[in-house]
């Protein structure tokens, strides 16, 4: 007799399949998390075969953000597992980043990159330009961050809609164990719309620095001030940037308690932040950037607190657009876990929303898209909601814990006087000079 045909056995249920998530803000770690689910759940045959997990996005801003919130550029750096560009080859993105990069390091390693600057002649005390990581074809790049978020966006609307416009303003856990998102059209475009609950298996709270969900969970966190105050803008120089910023990107150190970033953010701009420290209460009333005599005094007094940074320094503060410049004091927040903790069951908190730093960590877009990456495979790969979480902490938290260590030593580093100011500068060149001696 013939052997009876197999019966074709179902395949094992995964704890998300057909599940509903909501993914509160559309940023760098949302956007990264929804193009990894998607990506890696379709890609595995076994899960392929189950209905998919709903996803519903929202957030509060609209497509376009401005020049001041999308124009300045960012580093995406490959030199380490935890690098952006490693995430950005996971999602299949690479190539489209690279293609709108400003400036990057060669793969041999030489080329444009990180430098530390002294400021009377612009003479390099640290060059950077470290080797990549795992095959990548360069160890960093800077890029604006409206190029970042439009590959992001491209992505995710092949496969989702994003509902813009649409404000997570709290949730809450519902006795059967779901989780109900409270949304409400955002401000100055509700065009008489109510506001609206979802319930959802699932909440991605990605919201930022100034997370609502955050506040709904955790109310006792806040942002910490960290001592320092950015000022900056945009120059614009139509012919052409001004060496050495025509390619490179880094930090100008004065000894006398004020440092600089710069980097290019296209062929023609590039962007400034003098930064000193302060006390908190030292400028009650906030920048307006709209204001023409508030815009003057910025100006004013960069030139004046950075009188010691030879040209061009002067010359990128007087081209710099009034729309981009801003004053920002340095916050950020402690890094919490999720495992273990049963009030956040069903609600994992991605990029500043957990852990937002301030421009000084240099990190924060790197670990924006590296978290998104890390929840969606932890999540395809475990048996539980509880497994997945676990397994994310262990790979988020001290990448997040390091990098606002980091921060904190370059604030304290950058504004150094006297004699720490000058080991600093000692350590610097010992520095430069092992790195050389080791090829990098």
């Amino acid at each position: 007799m013939a052997a009876a045909a197999a019966t074709p056995q179902p395949p094992h249920m995964h704890f998300l399949a057909g599940k509903k998530i909501v993914v509160a803000g559309c940023g760098m770690a949302g956007l990264s998390f929804a193009i990894a689910l998607r990506r890696l759940w379709d890609g595995d045959p076994a899960s392929a075969l189950l209905p998919a997990p709903e996803l519903l996005l929202l957030d509060r801003d609209g497509r376009r953000i401005g020049p001041a919130r999308e124009g300045y550029s960012l580093s995406l750096n490959g030199v380490d597992a935890d690098g952006g560009l490693v995430a950005c080859r996971d999602l299949g993105l690479l190539d489209e980043m690279l293609a709108r990069a400003v400036t990057g390091v060669d793969a041999d390693g030489e080329g444009a990159g990180f430098r530390i600057w002294e400021a009377a002649a612009w003479r390099e005390l640290l060059r950077v330009n470290a080797a990549p990581y795992g095959g990548l074809p360069t160890s960093g790049i800077r890029i604006t961050r409206r190029h970042v978020r439009d590959v992001l966006i491209e992505r995710v609307e092949q496969t989702d809609t994003i509902h813009w416009h649409r404000t997570c303003t709290a949730a809450e856990r519902l006795p059967n164990g779901m989780i109900r998102v409270h949304v409400s059209p955002s401000s100055g475009d509700s065009d008489g719309e109510a506001a609206t609950i979802e319930d959802c298996h699932l909440l991605i709270a990605a919201d930022g620095a100034h997370s609502k969900i955050r506040a709904s969970f955790r109310p006792g966190d806040s942002l910490r001030y960290a001592g320092a105050v950015q000022l900056g803008g945009v120059g614009r120089f139509p012919k052409g940037l001004p060496p050495p910023l025509t390619r490179n990107w880094g930090m100008v150190l004065t000894g006398e308690g004020a440092a600089c970033f710069f980097s290019p953010v296209d062929s023609t701009g590039v962007v400034w932040a003098l930064s000193q420290l302060e006390p908190e209460d030292a400028r009650p009333t906030p920048y307006d950037r709209m204001s023409a005599t508030a815009f003057a005094a910025l100006k004013d007094e960069a030139l004046t607190t950075g009188r010691a940074i030879s040209e061009p320094f002067a010359s990128i503060v007087r081209a710099t657009e009034q729309d981009t410049s801003f004053v920002l004091p340095a916050r950020d927040l402690e890094p919490f876990g999720h495992a273990g903790d049963a009030s956040l069951r069903g609600v994992v908190f991605l990029g500043d929303s957990n852990h937002a730093v301030s421009p000084f960590a240099g990190n924060g877009a790197n670990m924006a898209l590296k978290d998104g990456w890390d929840l969606a495979s932890r999540l395809c790969a475990a048996g539980s909601l509880d497994e997945a979480v676990a397994a994310y902490d262990a790979l988020a938290l001290p990448r997040a814990r390091q990098t606002l260590k980091t921060s904190h030593d370059r604030i304290a580093m950058g504004h150094w006087t006297g004699v720490r100011y000058w080991g600093f500068r000692v350590a610097l060149w010992f520095g430069s000079w092992f790195m050389w001696l080791a090829g990098r």
